[in-house]
């Protein structure tokens, strides 16, 4: 814009102006433009001519005042320029009227800026040039590497106003964030600028603008931690409003049109038929040609071949028929006439219908109906439930004549949104599976949603122990490409997270997830046969198949059998009721029986003897029956007989490290992160982990759990954190056992103890992965090493540097002074000597393993002297000592007694022998006796035991 001084300084010029007719030659309109001047302070401005080329000198019009700044033109309007008036744009054209819109890709649109750096945290250069935001024609796409990647656009409002635009955003991988910086350099709060996840759509996100300068980022970084490929974030149909107008309409993308005057928007032109730039209609596409919708031209119609047509089971008729049917996959592209063209395959003989699934029967029609409340059945008839018990209430599909109608199946591509396809999952009798696709790269996806859940009324009561509910599939791929078969679980098909993720061909296997919130009510699975791009109908032959799906405790479910219960009286009409804690169902009979000791009710069985599991060694049960915890506290047996006490009390509260440094392949540092929540009773506060790359965020809680950390400083926080999984939320047992339960803690993985053997504690998760087919578990090894003062030590085995050899199980080595084991009075024994000259002495020594003395000097300053005894069979069997006091004139540093190679009543005459004076007053020697404790340890800190005597 051209500023009011400028024509200032334009009127006033001692030189002659640039329509000077003796300077200029008379130019056509299309030489020059019309702008405004800034807006002055009583918000007026005027209208400018300037020649489109700086350095030819044209006739130009005289400036004349222009619209008021508040002025603005309507949806489907431009400002004529020349007239200052609104006018409606052509047919094939539009406009926002306050906006901007960018839905064209082939370039970078002109304002965008394109921004790329080494990301701070990277410890080697990498050359960043390269990754930048890239046109793909109808969307943007980011880079997938370690350097940071900003697409900025800077927009100045005359008003409020809006940007939205749609985005991809598959992977977590990348931190991607939107934020906004206006005038005074203020930007976005931190924590609404991350964006939420988005596994097969394109999610559209709107933000209101502030009137005057604003500058848009979209900003993304990789971190290709484990070599695995990223995918990238796709941006398209950016929108802007708030300008006070446009002087000019845009043109129809192709594949596009608009056919009145005054269009807002540009409507996609319906399959068959196409459209070029500019266009008012769509044309017809002709004779053995086809497009799909939104196309801007047309392609020639291939042969037709068995990727073409897919198979599924009509309905069972009136007879308890069904029938095995051909169908061509809609929208149908393919020639039947061309050469070499398939047919579809002729219908299959009738044949008789399966069962319905259970809890549902058969109705004179050959329909399924669901059995009323209270009933139950096998899938064919219904029948009450007896007397005792109540019906297990859920969903299970095992057959599939038609598809359940809380299911939904429909097909989304990550261009263009929904497809015209009209099947993406089809029932086939003994399993659904996915049909062949339209494109190749197509997300093929099946949806279950449920009300809620609800416990049985015997489990009401006891809540805490019983599982709220489980979901259990059954399900093969097979594959000839990278295709993804995925399960996702969230509140809506929208709002949903990866559980699962599964590559590849796999064999026929069952999954089972654990449901613990009232708010997972959806679940998805998702089949995409290859991200290879440009790819039709090359894999439509790779297929997963789920043959069976059972979801329990479901509101609104119905029962495929009855269980027995307990009942609140003797009464026939009595409600069923929990069983006691600590109290499992004996088998058929509804008679609840006691547990042994220590032991806990598994969730998942209530029922039969088996429920009751014995807690493992050192571990009590909780007082809800439900789990085994550690007070921190136990004793070990040594191979001599000794008995140690051990309190970890200091170790219990959570506690977090670092791996060693890992590096990426562009330098990119990041570590592993641990966190130990060691032992606790009720109350403890579990170990968490967290990931805070997205918006939605989520967290882990367990006895151990790990995430993967990246400095950065690309946010708010110093760090980021990402992938967190738990590695225990069960305490097996503590023992000095290196095998327990079939986990293994190996001695070899870590240097050995030197003395005392190290105490291990052992977890396991409930949470089952593909690797991990029992779930991961954990071995934590606490060593007594009173050197360690300042900070306790843990460390990794260092041939497994990850902290795990296998992927599953995980081992760490705790060093710490709390590790020792602390003494008690079984730990030492009363030593009296002689009488020398009236006074007799009385000390304590230990009889395990070693022996320390505490002595205070003339100053009053106490030190420890060690005291290892080896001699005999009978490791620290003291005999009676002539004496142990200190003596007069005795020197300031106390004596170091080695009794390694002497006897202790050698050792201690020799010591006895150096008093300077056979001569002491009885009350200096009582004196000194009074300051003499014998202190034993074998932790780093002290014991009194004169409190013994």
């Amino acid at each position: 814009m051209l500023t009011f001084m400028y024509l200032l300084k334009l009127f006033d010029s001692p030189f002659p102006h640039p329509w000077d007719a003796n300077t200029c030659v008379l130019s056509l309109q299309s030489d020059y433009h019309f702008e405004y001047t800034e807006c002055d302070a009583l918000g007026s401005r005027w209208r400018v001519a300037v020649p489109n080329k700086a350095d030819i000198c044209t006739d130009l019009p005289d400036p004349v005042k222009g619209t008021q700044c508040s002025f603005s033109c309507s949806e489907g309007e431009f400002l004529n320029m020349q007239l200052q008036e609104c006018q409606k744009c052509a047919v094939g054209t539009y406009s926002l009227g306050t906006g901007v819109a960018f839905d064209e890709w082939d370039t970078l649109p002109p304002g965008f800026v394109n921004h790329a750096v080494t990301t701070s945290a990277g410890d080697a250069p990498a050359d960043c040039s390269n990754s930048t935001w890239t046109p793909k024609g109808d969307y943007v796409t980011s880079n997938t590497d370690e350097c940071t990647a900003t697409l900025s656009y800077a927009v100045s409002l005359k008003k409020p106003g809006t940007v939205s635009f749609e985005y991809f955003y598959p992977d977590d991988s990348i931190y991607f964030e939107f934020f906004i910086q206006n005038d005074q350099c203020q930007s976005t709060d931190s924590k609404s600028r991350w964006m939420k996840t988005s596994e097969s759509n394109f999610n559209k996100y709107m933000v209101e603008l502030s009137s005057g300068n604003n500058v848009l980022y979209w900003r993304t970084t990789a971190y290709t931690l484990e070599g695995s490929a990223v995918k990238p974030v796709l941006i398209k149909n950016i929108a802007i409003s708030g300008v006070a107008f446009t002087s000019e309409c845009f043109h129809c993308k192709p594949g596009t049109y608009s056919a009145k005057q005054g269009s807002a928007r540009c409507a996609p032109c319906p399959a068959e038929t196409y459209s070029n730039k500019g266009a008012s209609v769509c044309r017809q596409c002709e004779q053995d040609t086809y497009a799909e919708a939104g196309s801007g031209s047309c392609k020639p119609r291939p042969a037709c071949t068995n990727r073409d047509y897919f198979y599924t089971h009509t309905p069972c008729d009136s007879e308890g028929t069904t029938q095995l049917m051909y169908k061509w996959i809609e929208p149908k592209v393919c020639s039947e006439t061309v050469e070499e063209a398939v047919k579809l395959p002729a219908s299959g003989e009738k044949q008789t219908c399966p069962p319905c699934n259970p809890g549902f029967f058969v109705t004179n029609s050959s329909a399924c109906e669901p059995c009323d409340k209270g009933f139950y059945s096998n899938g064919k008839a219904c029948s009450k439930c007896p007397v005792g018990t109540e019906p297990v209430v859920g969903f299970e599909y095992k057959w599939w004549n038609t598809m359940p109608s809380n299911m939904k199946s429909d097909i989304s591509r990550r261009d263009f949104g929904n497809s015209g396809q009209s099947t993406a999952w089809e029932v086939a009798g003994e399993y659904v599976y996915t049909t062949p696709g339209d494109q190749d790269t197509d997300y093929l996806m099946l949806t279950l949603d449920v009300p809620g859940y609800r416990l049985p009324q015997s489990m009401v009561k006891d809540s805490e122990r019983s599982e709220l509910s489980r979901i259990t599939f059954v399900f093969e791929t097979t594959c000839t490409a990278d295709c993804k078969f995925a399960f996702l679980a969230g509140f809506n098909r929208w709002s949903n997270d990866e559980v699962e993720q599964w590559k590849g061909s796999n064999s026929k296997q069952s999954y089972s997830y654990l449901i613990q919130s009232n708010s997972t009510i959806s679940f998805t699975w998702i089949f995409q046969r290859t991200e290879e791009l440009n790819t039709e109908r090359k894999y439509s032959a790779d297929a997963a198949k789920i043959f069976s799906i059972h979801i329990t405790n479901v509101i609104g479910g119905v029962a495929s059998e009855c269980r027995r219960c307990a009942l609140s009286s003797a009464e026939a009409s009595s409600a069923c009721v929990p069983c006691p804690l600590g109290h499992y169902m004996v088998n058929g009979t509804g008679v609840c029986e006691s547990c042994p000791l220590n032991t806990f009710i598994r969730a998942d069985q209530p029922v039969g003897e088996a429920a009751c599991v014995k807690c493992g060694p050192n571990t009590q049960r909780n007082k809800a029956h439900t789990a085994c915890l550690s007070d921190c506290a136990l004793d070990v047996q040594t191979r001599g007989g000794a008995l140690l006490h051990y309190n970890f009390s200091p170790l219990s509260n959570v506690t977090g490290f670092h791996s060693s440094p890992r590096f990426t392949s562009k330098g990119l540092r990041y570590f592993h992160r641990f966190n130990l929540g060691l032992c606790g009773t009720e109350g403890r506060v579990p170990a968490t982990c967290v990931e805070n790359v997205t918006a939605s965020g989520r967290e882990v809680k367990g006895y151990v759990c790990q995430s993967t950390v990246v400095p950065s400083d690309i946010r708010s926080q110093s760090t980021v954190s990402t992938q967190p999984f738990v590695i225990g939320d069960t305490i097996i047992g503590v023992t000095t056992d290196t095998l327990l339960n079939s986990i293994s803690s190996p001695n070899w993985l870590f240097p050995p103890a030197p003395v005392l053997p190290d105490v291990i504690f052992y977890y396991k998760s409930s949470e089952t992965t593909q690797a991990c087919k029992q779930g991961r578990s954990g071995a934590i090894r606490l060593r007594c090493d009173p050197s360690v003062t300042e900070k306790d030590q843990i460390t990794l085995p260092s041939n497994c540097s990850e902290g795990t050899c296998d992927g599953c199980t995980f081992h760490f080595l705790w060093r710490s002074q709390h590790a020792c084991p602390l003494c008690t009075k079984n730990n030492y024994r009363e030593i009296v000597s002689a009488c020398i000259q009236g006074i007799q002495v009385v000390a304590c020594v230990t009889l395990d393993f070693c022996c320390y003395f505490w002595k205070k000097t003339r100053k009053l300053q106490y030190k420890y002297s060690k005291l290892i005894i080896s001699s005999g069979n009978n490791e620290c069997e003291l005999p009676t000592a002539d004496s142990c006091a200190i003596m007069e004139g005795e020197d300031a540093e106390d004596d170091l007694l080695d009794l390694t190679k002497k006897s202790f009543f050698t050792k201690m005459r020799s010591f006895s022998r150096e008093v300077s004076s056979p001569f002491i007053h009885a009350d200096r020697v009582i004196k000194q006796l009074l300051t003499v404790c014998v202190l034993i340890t074998f932790r780093g800190r002290q014991t009194d035991l004169t409190q013994f005597h």
